[in-house]
């Protein structure tokens, strides 16, 4: 099946928005996007990157713009499907044909690809997540600073796999036999269970 069929098909079986999807399609068709069918739905690509899409839900159609945070949104359509997890995604809904205004479209079309061509994108940060260190570590770690500055160096997994190893310990004198065995891993930069890697 080409993807001018698969497309298509995708379309078709959103019956009741088939007219508001061959629409947007139309619309988006105007600008220099490579048209494709990524995770199901009809994707526009331009500079290899995925900027925006189509879809039909029960209710609406979705337009949305995968680097929409970066729009200027003057005409205030976008909005975060997701609030607080959503950081780059911005969306526009419609429930019928007469709600397209296409030179709002085009703009926002345009926008999308001007910020492209300049290589801006949505910088996505991954929250570290705090590593509770029991007591003993954090104790062994405030007597040895070149042990402190190793583990530091590890990878926040590698951290805390040591930290998990020694709580779980029930016995002081098992706590004892750990720190001592993690010391030389730490300060080669090895992880805990790197061996059954």
């Amino acid at each position: 099946m080409s993807l001018e069929d698969k497309i298509q098909k995708y379309i078709s079986e959103h019956q009741k928005f088939e007219e508001i999807l061959n629409e947007l399609r139309r619309i988006i068709s105007k600008h220099p996007f490579e048209e494709t069918l990524k995770w199901g739905i009809p994707t526009y690509v331009y500079g290899k990157k995925n900027l925006v899409g189509i879809g039909g839900f029960k209710n609406h159609v979705g337009l949305w713009f995968f680097q929409g945070a970066l729009l200027k949104d003057k005409e205030q359509v976008l909005h975060n499907a997701q609030e607080g997890k959503t950081k780059g995604m911005r969306q526009i809904h419609f429930k019928s044909l007469e709600e397209i205004d296409e030179d709002i479209l085009d703009q926002y079309l345009e926008e999308t690809i001007e910020n492209q061509k300049a290589g801006r994108s949505v910088k996505i940060r991954k929250a570290v997540k705090e590593i509770n260190l029991p007591g003993e570590l954090k104790e062994w770690l405030k007597n040895d600073n070149e042990l402190n500055n190793c583990f530091q160096s590890l990878t926040p997994g590698r951290r805390k796999e040591y930290a998990n190893y020694i709580s779980e310990a029930k016995r002081e004198k098992t706590k004892s036999d750990r720190l001592l065995k993690i010391t030389p891993m730490i300060k080669e930069g090895k992880g805990l269970y790197d061996k059954y890697k």
